[in-house]
């Protein structure tokens, strides 16, 4: 059975246009060059995911160990929340969040007509 990380590393590239890097030691998922999800350091499960939030931003913020992110992130909506416990639907809720909040419109769109 995947990791939580495997899993949740297959669902944000599984979105519209995505691809992986790793800037600064960290895994992240880009949609079109554009950073949506850190999955933590490439190399090592650093047991939090950072994500751009607005609806769930409070909800997310609610978790403990839960903080807005560094380096003035935080101010824009980044959030870096601990994974451990939580249910891997919610997890892919707030990365389909982050996604919608940064793609461009017509890759939100096509996510909506594949029923995402």
């Amino acid at each position: 059975m995947p990791d939580l990380r495997t899993e949740l590393r297959a669902f944000a590239l599984g979105l519209p246009e995505t691809a992986e890097d790793f800037p600064w030691g960290d895994r992240v998922a880009k949609v079109r060059g554009k950073i949506f999800v850190f999955l933590g350091d490439a190399q090592a499960d650093t047991g939090t995911i950072t994500l751009k939030l607005d609806e769930a931003r409070d909800h997310a913020l609610s978790i403990d160990g839960a903080q807005p992110t560094g380096y003035g992130l935080g101010r824009a909506g980044w959030v870096t929340v601990p994974v451990a416990g939580l249910p891997l639907d919610v997890l892919c809720d707030w990365i389909e969040e982050s996604y919608r909040l940064v793609a461009l419109k017509r890759l939100v769109a096509e996510l909506d007509a594949r029923g995402g």
